[in-house]
């Protein structure tokens, strides 16, 4: 029984050896980013930063929440949040058309038929995987949308 344990656990110390070292090529073999990569803004609370509007890795851009904090309808807080959306691709060397995954936060699930009115087509012919979900106690900023995305570059 003993021999047994002794056993299985060699074989895990092995495949989890073999992992590691697949790690570390993987992470030799990745290109460095280069010095000139745009990164977003930084948001800051109070003089400390919070987060940052948009981070490069490699070939992926990763977007930050998006709201639209003004008076007005969902369609003209959707219309507002792609617009903003786009910029910040275009900022970091991207566009929308090159979006892979959008996540929508709705502070009233009641919004959802008029967001998709406003969102149907603005990212090309191959529109991106979306998750859209109502927010508990709604969206921050008194934003009737928020929404954040991955693009490649």
């Amino acid at each position: 029984m003993l021999n047994q344990r002794r056993s299985v656990l060699k074989k895990i110390a092995a495949t989890l050896a073999g992992i590691t070292g697949v790690n570390a090529i993987a992470r030799a073999a990745a290109p460095a980013l280069p010095e000139s990569t745009p990164q977003g803004d930084v948001i800051y609370d109070q003089e400390v930063p919070l987060f940052s509007s948009f981070k490069v890795q490699g070939n992926t851009v990763y977007i930050a929440g998006i709201g639209a904090h003004f008076e007005g309808d969902i369609k003209a807080h959707t219309d507002h949040v792609l617009k903003e959306m786009e910029k910040v691709l275009i900022k970091a060397g991207s566009s929308m058309e090159k979006v892979l995954k959008v996540s929508v936060f709705l502070h009233d699930l009641n919004d959802y038929k008029a967001m998709n009115e406003v969102f149907r087509g603005r990212f090309g012919s191959n529109p991106p995987v979306r998750t859209t979900v109502a927010v508990y106690g709604g969206v921050p900023g008194d934003s009737l949308v928020e929404m954040d995305c991955i693009a490649t570059l």
